[in-house]
């Protein structure tokens, strides 16, 4: 027998208890400093006693909760090989190299762009925009005062750059959330939002390049220092971007992501025993609880550059995606979502419109919530079916929520990156926002986009829901 669902449940209502589950919480993860998952299950209990209330059994809502989680269970499994393949690539060098050669790219006379362009690429390769933030854009900050750099635009040019990464990298727990919560291939995902971030990159390196020549020329001791430690660590190698090689080639071939991804942790494998050989019980260690080099090395701020990695690391985000995705399914068996929609249904007839709302919905849920993980989640879950009815193929639906949910999160000065972003640079949100150029261009260019059909792809039947 199904499961039973409310779908008789009146706009008003729906939008009353939409309220009641946003204030939760907003109030628990802004006001009292919870961590997500806390707020998640609270919000969840509270949903199952109104449903118990309105006549819904355990059981019924317990199904639906676990439909919801299968939606995203592609996620799930994902995690555990992204975080295998990051510590692969640490332990083997591929992600060291490419730090070492990119602290190349900075020049004083175009600080700006240099900040940018290198935590773009940094970004990419860790996967992680608040690790980036954390220890490169530390170093930038710390550089503008040699430099004589406004310290708000170097924090914009970091925040831009570090996101850039958080949105492109195969890494990035939010890519992959975005393409698994609507049902598309990781490499789909990302390939199409091309179209948007290059645009907005390119945008951004201009904007940048106004602020050059405001910099004085100054000594690079600072990026010595952060290249020599790299050295220091051994892992440092022209071989060791041999993974990265693999990885990009395959993804262009348009191969599965977990082969993809299998495939370039046994590369990664292999050159690590080129340069170093940890014993077996040692490779363990690392795979699962991440990669970090020898106490007895001396390595300052790049030891927490590149000690990451692990299955370990995942199980965070992991029970975020679990915990959203039942919250999803309890709104979906309560017809929270359902009326919500049909309330907007009418006037969601075009592409450009149905990008707007969704768009909008990521955007509000970070500015009312503080928390990107639940923009894309949340956004992406409600709004799969307006994309569906319109014959939009999904991938429309998980870029919008990447362009207005993942890339808006450090916009807002309560948020959980936008706190944690102005604390380790030191410098307020409110004063980066205006240069964080990248951030904003990204949702422009989604909503122009969407109202000009440019780059809007469609499906014609069901089964093509998962092509390129």
């Amino acid at each position: 027998m199904p499961p039973k669902i409310l779908t008789q449940i009146s706009s008003q209502l729906a939008f009353m208890i939409s309220a009641i589950v946003i204030a939760i919480m907003g109030v628990t993860m802004i006001g009292f400093g919870w961590v997500p998952h806390l707020s998640l299950i609270l919000a969840i209990c509270v949903l199952l006693a109104i449903g118990l209330f309105r006549g819904l059994s355990f059981d019924d809502m317990q199904a639906q909760m676990a439909s919801g989680v299968m939606r995203g269970i592609g996620a799930i499994y994902l995690f555990f090989f992204i975080g295998l393949m990051v510590a692969a690539l640490m332990m083997s060098g591929a992600i060291p190299t490419l730090m070492y050669f990119g602290f190349q790219l900075i020049s004083p006379e175009y600080y700006y762009i240099s900040a940018f362009v290198l935590t773009s690429i940094i970004g990419v390769a860790l996967g992680s925009s608040l690790t980036t933030a954390a220890t490169l854009g530390v170093a930038f900050i710390g550089m503008s005062h040699a430099f004589d750099a406004n310290v708000a635009i170097a924090a914009g040019a970091v925040v831009s750059g570090a996101f850039f990464g958080d949105k492109m990298s195969p890494l990035s727990d939010t890519c992959t959330i975005a393409s698994s919560v609507v049902g598309i291939d990781l490499f789909v995902h990302i390939r199409n939002m091309m179209y948007t971030t290059i645009p907005a990159w390119i945008l951004t390196v201009i904007l940048f390049w106004f602020f050059s020549g405001q910099t004085v020329s100054s000594d690079l001791s600072q990026v010595t220092v952060l290249q020599n430690q790299l050295i220091d660590s051994g892992l440092v190698q022209n071989y060791a971007v041999l993974p990265f090689v693999v990885l990009v080639g395959l993804a262009v071939f348009r191969v599965n992501a977990i082969y993809t991804i299998i495939c370039t942790i046994f590369v990664a494998l292999i050159v690590t025993y080129f340069h170093s050989s940890p014993s077996i019980g040692q490779l363990g260690g690392y795979l699962f609880a991440g990669y970090t080099p020898a106490e007895s090395l001396e390595l300052g701020e790049v030891a927490g550059m590149i000690s990451r990695g692990g299955v370990q690391s995942m199980f965070f985000t992991q029970a975020i995606v679990v915990l959203a995705l039942s919250l999803g399914g309890l709104l979906t068996a309560l017809g929270i979502l359902p009326a919500l929609l049909s309330g907007i249904k009418g006037s969601l007839t075009t592409a450009g419109r149905a990008i707007f709302a969704a768009a909008m919905s990521a955007l509000s849920i970070n500015v009312l919530i503080g928390e990107q993980y639940l923009s894309i989640l949340l956004s992406g879950t409600a709004f799969r079916p307006t994309f569906e009815r319109l014959n939009l193929h999904p991938k429309n639906l998980s870029r919008t929520i990447e362009d207005a949910g993942t890339v808006i999160n450090p916009l807002v000065p309560w948020s959980v990156c936008g706190v944690f972003i102005s604390q380790a640079l030191g410098v307020p949100v409110l004063d980066y926002l205006p240069y964080a150029f990248f951030c904003y261009l990204s949702l422009l260019l989604t909503l122009i986009f969407g109202f000009t059909g440019i780059t809007i792809s469609r499906v014609d039947a069901p089964s093509a829901k998962t092509s390129a």
